[in-house]
């Protein structure tokens, strides 16, 4: 099967075997069988899907090395904040002298991985450059910084949040969240109520929510928003269950909920994706009790209206700011 992305076309021209080789947050592409294979990604979906079809996942947060393997493939990720995690991870994690490759698009921000493997001490050439995209070949090498560190902790609204350069919006409160909890405030009950927070980021819906003495589930698709409100909560001494999956697909058989809460992504890398929103309206009548509520926040250009009408028959804007709207609606 032919490779679909630009980043996986660029290697299946390589004269390489990559059998037993290990893939480190790659992009969704057929290409990349899971035979003979290992995973290493943050795409709750994709390591599902992955493990479906017999392949090895392995845990991005552990710490225990990976074992020996052939060689690597680093997909450098838009964020590179993000990148240098998962490099500082695979020093740490890989037996010294492994090949490592690392591969992204060049408006990506590939090439500035040139400057960050010199900073570490690690050789690299040049491999292969097409389809706007460059191949660079290192070695795994000992390194002092400890990926731990790019975890970090701010205080938002009296809350301790946990945050990872993987998690929308890494340290810092997104402007729409902003508006979708000064709007909440006024009109939501103090608990007990069930509440859903949907694509859960660093956990300040959860937390926030569970202050207020709600019975909350937070889910996400990324295993970084997964494990960054499971740390969110615990710093606040607060209780929560937290499930990775892809929209409604991690969560209990049956499982209805009083108010369904989100800031649903629309991007899938450099991507616009209504894909997950689009999935979360459709589905909220089905994960809602009688009466129950969906509020959701976004950028006031996306075309939620038609979906939230089609869903729920109608639906409030109960705040714009010309740059967000939330919006609520209700199950009849």
């Amino acid at each position: 099967m032919s490779a679909e992305t630009p980043v996986c076309q660029l290697l299946e021209r390589q004269e390489q075997d990559h059998r037993h080789w290990l893939w480190v947050a790659p992009p969704r592409d057929a290409w990349l069988s899971p035979q003979e294979t290992a995973l290493l990604s943050g795409d709750a979906a994709q390591s599902t899907d992955w493990r479906a079809r017999g392949g090895v996942v392995h845990d991005p947060f552990a710490t225990a090395p990976l074992g020996e393997v052939p060689g690597a493939v680093l997909f450098w990720p838009k964020s590179h904040a993000l990148g240098e995690w998962w490099l500082l991870s695979l020093c740490q994690r890989l037996p010294e002298d492994t090949p490592l490759w690392l591969v992204g698009e060049n408006n990506g921000g590939i090439k500035r991985v040139l400057k960050v493997l010199a900073a570490l001490g690690l050789g690299c050439r040049k491999r292969d450059s097409a389809r706007r995209c460059s191949l660079f070949e290192t070695r795994v090498g000992r390194v002092v910084l400890d990926p731990a560190l790019a975890w970090q902790t701010l205080e938002v609204e009296g809350l301790t949040l946990h945050s990872h350069p993987g998690v929308f919006g890494h340290g810092k409160l997104d402007d729409g969240t902003r508006l979708l909890l000064e709007t909440l405030a006024p009109r939501l009950p103090e608990g007990p109520f069930r509440a859903l927070d949907m694509g859960c980021g660093d956990g300040i819906l959860a937390c926030w929510l569970a202050r207020r003495r709600a019975r909350v589930s937070a889910t996400d698709i990324n295993a970084f928003a997964v494990e960054a409100t499971r740390r969110s909560l615990a710093a606040n001494n607060l209780a929560g269950e937290v499930v990775a999956g892809d929209v409604y697909s991690g969560l209990p058989e049956g499982a209805r909920f009083e108010r369904i809460i989100s800031n649903p992504p629309f991007h899938q890398e450099r991507a616009i994706d209504y894909g997950p929103a689009g999935r979360l309206i459709r589905g909220a009548p089905e994960h809602l009790t009688p009466g129950g509520e969906l509020w959701l926040v976004a950028n006031a250009f996306l075309p939620y209206p038609d979906l939230l009408e089609a869903s729920f028959g109608g639906f409030e804007i109960l705040a714009d700011d010309r740059r967000f709207r939330v919006y609520r609606a209700i199950k009849r």
